[in-house]
């Protein structure tokens, strides 16, 4: 590979990293940039090193949002093992529901997450102190079951979906709820590669150089996020989302 193709992914990594650590959506910015770059490998292979690459990202952004804001361990214990369980089995089912079944529902989801945010300017601009309740365990496990399963089995907007459903139904702000959608994208990440390393579906040497670029990009990312607050991620959120609608709409209809 040459140097130009290289740092052309990296620099695709790093965007990817920043934007991810803060709202999500890292791939919209990732898998283009390595499909056009490497137009000769496999969507399978682009998808295994895209998940190799933002695995560490992900990571870091985790870790960097744990110093900052507090989150009780028992709640990130339950969105980890839920996600890590249901990823695993949509990845399994990944064969038997197909893509073209599952983009109109994600489509009209997505609008509808775009009108309820736009419509509630308060949404996730207010964080309650998070005290750990049976029903919120519940909550977030059944949250993180269904978007790990549809991560797993699809992929478009996991993030989106993660940090929408916990400032609808923990009441928490859109830091809190970035910092939480770390740990289910992590492990989201981590169940899909243990299916696609082991079959060669990731290039290695490429997925580990761009992981340095996509971790500088998160902590980046992710200091941007909490310096500019919660009222600044949900404008960032809802340009993600628009981003979303519009790619999943160009690949229904054109």
């Amino acid at each position: 590979m040459d140097v130009l193709t290289l740092l052309t992914l990296v620099g695709f990594a790093f965007a990817a990293g920043a934007i991810d650590a803060a709202v999500g959506g890292g791939g919209l910015i990732q898998i283009p940039g390595l499909m056009s770059t490497l137009p000769q490998v496999s969507t399978a292979t682009v998808i295994g090193t895209n998940k190799l690459s933002s695995i560490f990202g992900t990571g870091s952004a985790a870790l960097t949002f744990f110093k900052r804001v507090k989150l009780p361990w028992v709640l990130l214990a339950v969105i980890a093992g839920c996600a890590l369980v249901s990823s695993f089995a949509g990845a399994a089912c990944l064969s038997l529901i197909p893509q073209s079944f599952l983009r109109p529902f994600v489509f009209v989801m997505l609008i509808v997450i775009a009108l309820y945010t736009f419509m509630k300017k308060s949404f996730g601009q207010s964080h309650t102190q998070l005290v750990v309740t049976p029903k919120m365990l519940v909550l977030a496990g059944l949250g993180s079951l269904a978007i790990g399963f549809y991560d797993g089995i699809f992929g478009p907007g996991t993030g989106s979906f993660f940090i929408f459903f916990f400032i609808r139904f923990l009441g928490v702000d859109f830091i809190h709820a970035s910092a939480l959608s770390k740990i289910g994208n992590f492990m989201t990440n981590f169940a899909a590669l243990s299916f696609l390393i082991p079959t060669g579906h990731v290039l290695l040497g490429i997925g580990l150089t761009m992981a340095v670029a996509n971790v500088v990009g998160s902590i980046v990312g992710v200091r941007v996020a909490l310096k500019y607050g919660s009222g600044f991620v949900r404008i960032i959120f809802l340009v993600l989302v628009t981003i979303l609608i519009i790619r999943i709409g160009y690949q229904m209809f054109f």
